[in-house]
C-alpha cells in the first residue's frame, strides 16, 4: 500500500493558461477550494474526498461528466514511477498535440497497474456565468429513464442529469432533511451565459418531463437549494453504508449507450420485481450509467449467490447492449471476470502492455486482469 497523504501540494496555477500542477495526494474539493478566487474550477466530482491521484488512476467521473467529461479529458502531463524505479515524463502543456503515442491515455484509468503517478498537470475550466437546475418527478423509473433520453436528443446539454429511486429520495429526505416527494426522480442542471438562456432551455425541460407522464416539475432551484440537493446526492452513498451497519451491499456499475438506458431499466425490473430484495436505483442518467444496490444479510450465502447470479445476468445484458461492465468505479478484483466477455482478444494485447511496464508485477497485483 502507498500512502500519498503528504504529497498533497498545489504546486502552481497558471490562470491564463487554465492550468494547474499538482501532487497525488491533493483533494480535488481542496483544489476547488483553493481555485474559488481565480473564476476557475477543475470539473470531475465523483462525490466522496478523492484524491487527484485516484481520480487519475481510475478515470473517474461524477454528477457532470455528460457536460464536462471525465478526469482523462483534463489530464495534460503526468510524471509516473515505474516498477524498476524510473520516473517518466509525459503529455505536453499544449491545449492540443499529435506528437507520438498518447501514453497519458494509457496510464489513466489503468488502476496503478502499470505505473505510480507522482505528479500531474490538469486542464481547469471557467465557472459557468450561470447555473440552473430543476426537481422532476415520475411515476415510474421507466418513465423517467424515457424522460432522459429525449432531453439528450432534444439537445438541452444537460451539465447534470440524476436518476434516483424514490428508496433513495426518501433516505436523503431524512438523512438530509429534504423536502422531497418520494418518487422517481430526475435532478437536473444547466450551465449558461444568460438567465433568459436557461429559463428557454428549462422550459423545453419541463415540457418534455411533461410529456413522459411528470407528475411535478420544479424549475428555477436557487444555488442554496441546488446546492444541498447535490450533496446529499454525492452523500448517498455513504448514507446506504451507515444505514445499513448489518448488511452486504452489492453495487452495480454498469453504463450503455443512452439508446438502450431504457431497455436496461426493464431488464433491472425483470430481476428485481418479484423478489423480497432491498435495492436502491442510482444513475448518472446522462451517461447511461447505473449503480444499482442490492443489499444482502450479512452471513446469508445463499442470498448472496443469487445476487451475484442477478448482477452477472444484468451485467451480460448490458455487454450485449454495448455497453460496458463498469462505467467508473473500476474493474479491481470483483469485475475481473467480465473482461474476456467485454474485451475478448484484445484482452491478451492489454497483457502484454502490463507486463512490458511491470513484468514482475508487482504495480497493484492481481487488479484488472482475470486468474
Amino acid at each position: 500500500m502507498l500512502d500519498f497523504s503528504e504529497m498533497n501540494r498545489i504546486l502552481a496555477i497558471r490562470e491564463e493558461d487554465f492550468q494547474a500542477d499538482v501532487e497525488p495526494g491533493l483533494v480535488y474539493q481542496d483544489l476547488n477550494e483553493k481555485l474559488k478566487h481565480t473564476g476557475l474550477f477543475f470539473p470531475p466530482d465523483p462525490g466522496a474526498r478523492a484524491t487527484l491521484g485516484g481520480m487519475i488512476a481510475n478515470n473517474a467521473s461524477g454528477t457532470r461528466t455528460i457536460y464536462y467529461g471525465s478526469t482523462k479529458d483534463y489530464v495534460l502531463k503526468l510524471s509516473v514511477a515505474l516498477a524498476n524505479g524510473e520516473i517518466i515524463e509525459m503529455g505536453t502543456r499544449a491545449s492540443k498535440t499529435s506528437s507520438g503515442y498518447d501514453l497519458i491515455r494509457l496510464f489513466v484509468g489503468s488502476e496503478g497497474t502499470l505505473g505510480v503517478v507522482v505528479g500531474a498537470t490538469v486542464r481547469l475550466a471557467g465557472l459557468p456565468a450561470e447555473y440552473s437546475a430543476a426537481i422532476a418527478n415520475f411515476p415510474s423509473i421507466a418513465k423517467a429513464g424515457r424522460a432522459v433520453f429525449e432531453i439528450i436528443r432534444g439537445g438541452l446539454n444537460p451539465a447534470a442529469l440524476e436518476l434516483l429511486g424514490p428508496e433513495c429520495v426518501e433516505l436523503m429526505n431524512r438523512e438530509a432533511s429534504l423536502e422531497l416527494d418520494i418518487l422517481p426522480t430526475i435532478f437536473m442542471e444547466f450551465h449558461g451565459s444568460t438567465t433568459s438562456q436557461l429559463a428557454e432551455i428549462l422550459q423545453m425541460a419541463e415540457d418534455i418531463c411533461g410529456e413522459q407522464g411528470c407528475r411535478s416539475f420544479q424549475p428555477g432551484l436557487g444555488r442554496a437549494e441546488r446546492d444541498r440537493i447535490f450533496q446529499a446526492r454525492h452523500d448517498l452513498g455513504e448514507m446506504i453504508v451507515r444505514n445499513h451497519p448489518d448488511e452486504h451491499i452489492k453495487v452495480m456499475d454498469t453504463a450503455v449507450p443512452i439508446s438502450a438506458y431504457s431497455e436496461v431499466i426493464d431488464a433491472i425490473d425483470q430481476e428485481i420485481d418479484g423478489t423480497n430484495l432491498k435495492t436502491y436505483y442510482i444513475s448518472h442518467a446522462g451517461n447511461g450509467n447505473i449503480h444499482l444496490n442490492i443489499l444482502c444479510q450479512k452471513g446469508d450465502r445463499k442470498l448472496w449467490g443469487q445476487i451475484e447470479e442477478i448482477v452477472d445476468r444484468l451485467v451480460g445484458k448490458t455487454l450485449e447492449l454495448g455497453g460496458t461492465a463498469t462505467g467508473e468505479h473500476g474493474i479491481g478484483l470483483g469485475k475481473r471476470k467480465y473482461m474476456v466477455d467485454e474485451h475478448g482478444s484484445s484482452l491478451q494485447w492489454m497483457r502484454q502492455i502490463k507486463s512490458v511496464f511491470d513484468p514482475n508485477g508487482i504495480l497493484n497485483p492481481g487488479k484488472i486482469f482475470p486468474s
